[in-house]
């Protein structure tokens, strides 16, 4: 396959933003500050107990409330109800229960272990760890800003000091799998005191600590549409395009190559539309082509058989014996004249005497 080089250039993007803190830590009033800020329709899932709900008089949002067992296809199916209704920001609060809460990935790989794999933990990662896989890429290819809160808790190791053992604190740790911050734009941890720490941050916003506020949004939002505007296409716009070549018949590897794009993810998102609507007139016309074909084959077909049908009638009356009898009817067995074969046969053993 051709590698392409092109200039690098920023893209407008969708928000993957997450807030982390302890309780009490204003994770949720911080997640709706910043929606605020950013602006349009925000919704929000909230496993904690409706809580969001209690900041109701912040901004307008709509609210669902998730209940367990908290699955990772729960969490999906809520990402994709938001999308489907059109919302701008989606607030996921809080995505800890998808890890460690009640029928949750933790719980999951618990029961499969005890159960269909006799004890085998690693057995079970094997099934779980695909379907968290799935709603992590549920986040990223979400077409719309996506916000998500995790619950902290201290994180402590064990140390010898002279011998002695001894516990220390090394910081805040958020209650997901290792690893989760790769998945953001940025990740802020908030302090007992409210005080936003960005431990990562693309959109090089929050150099400096801080309190969230709307302004913090607006920010956001207008660096979300300060890059280029040939963004390119949305995971599922991805997968949409493919489904379409793969039904057209179209070699992606080729199109790819023709066009100076190393992949599909590649197709800038103005020319989606368009794209798609080509692809969706070579499906019409491929469709089309094989009904014709297909008709055709059926009127040579029916031909065909109107031909055999009068060339059978006198092989029927000029029948010697019986068993000549059976070859036009095994032959039309099934098929529209397959009553007037047998009514000629009848007629044809009665005129001889053969029926009896």
């Amino acid at each position: 396959m051709t590698v392409f080089f092109k200039k690098a250039q920023r893209k407008n993007a969708k928000l993957r933003l997450a807030i982390a803190g302890p309780t009490g830590s204003g994770k949720t009033f911080g997640a709706l500050i910043l929606a605020k800020g950013i602006g349009g329709r925000i919704a929000v899932v909230d496993t904690e107990n409706s809580s969001a709900e209690l900041y109701d008089d912040i901004v307008d949002f709509e609210h669902a409330n998730l209940q367990p067992p908290y699955s990772p296809e729960k969490f999906i199916e809520a990402i994709k109800a938001a999308e489907n209704a059109g919302f701008d920001t989606l607030i996921i609060d809080s995505i800890t229960h998808e890890w460690s809460g009640v029928g949750g990935c933790l719980e999951i790989v618990d029961k499969l272990a005890s159960t269909t794999f006799k004890g085998n933990s690693w057995g079970a990662w094997s099934q779980v760890t695909p379907r968290h896989r799935k709603f992590i890429d549920a986040i990223l290819q979400s077409s719309i800003n996506i916000i998500v809160t995790l619950r902290s808790k201290m994180e402590t190791v064990q140390t010898n000091d002279n011998g002695k053992k001894k516990v220390e604190k090394i910081g805040m740790k958020a209650e997901q799998r290792d690893g989760i911050e790769y998945e953001f734009t940025t990740v802020l941890d908030l302090t007992h005191d409210k005080i936003a720490i960005a431990t990562k941050d693309r959109t090089r916003l929050f150099l400096e600590s801080r309190m969230l506020s709307e302004n913090d949004g607006a920010a956001l939002k207008q660096w979300l549409v300060s890059g280029s505007a040939d963004a390119c296409i949305t995971g599922n716009q991805y997968f949409e395009l493919e489904a379409l070549m793969l039904q057209a018949g179209i070699n992606i590897e080729n199109f790819c190559a023709k066009r100076g794009l190393n992949s599909l993810h590649d197709v800038q998102q103005q020319k989606f539309d368009e794209t798609c609507n080509g692809i969706q007139t070579i499906i019409q016309r491929n469709k089309q082509a094989h009904q014709d074909n297909e008709q055709q084959l059926q009127a040579e077909n029916d031909a065909r058989l109107d031909s055999d049908y009068q060339l059978a009638l006198k092989d029927i009356k000029n029948a010697s014996n019986a068993n000549v009898l059976n070859r036009p009817a095994d032959y039309f067995r099934g098929t529209k004249y397959e009553q007037q074969i047998l009514n000629a046969c009848q007629a044809k053993s009665d005129m001889e005497g053969w029926s009896a």
